[in-house]
């Protein structure tokens, strides 16, 4: 079974996402984030036809402690994080406890 993409913020976030084909998201307004993220975000978890969450780093922020701790170190589905300056260094992270393995591992030979 193929697992899907689900992406997570305000609308001018997931819009692209939208458009790019990703089926699955959470519209989260900017004003109502404190009232609505952590559900939306619960909900998500707990798609198995999820594989691969997307939010905005700034967004994490916002959620609440608990739920926060559940998709960081959530294996299935993995979060992806994009702006608020993650770096390469994160997204290598992310992408490594996604798949098991360093993609950007240097060879030393």
């Amino acid at each position: 079974m193929s697992q899907e993409i689900a992406v997570i913020g305000s609308p001018d976030f997931t819009t692209g996402f939208r458009l790019a084909g990703v089926r699955k998201f959470e519209n989260v307004p900017d004003e109502q984030k404190d009232e609505q993220l952590d559900e939306a975000v619960s909900r998500t978890l707990e798609d198995e036809d999820v594989g691969i969450i997307v939010m905005h780093n700034d967004d994490l922020d916002d959620l609440s402690r608990q739920v926060r701790q559940s998709v960081e170190t959530s294996i299935e589905p993995t979060l992806v994080t994009l702006g608020g300056g993650a770096g390469a260094g994160g997204l290598r992270d992310q992408i490594k406890r996604a798949i098991g393995i360093d993609l950007m591992e240097e060879d030393e030979d």
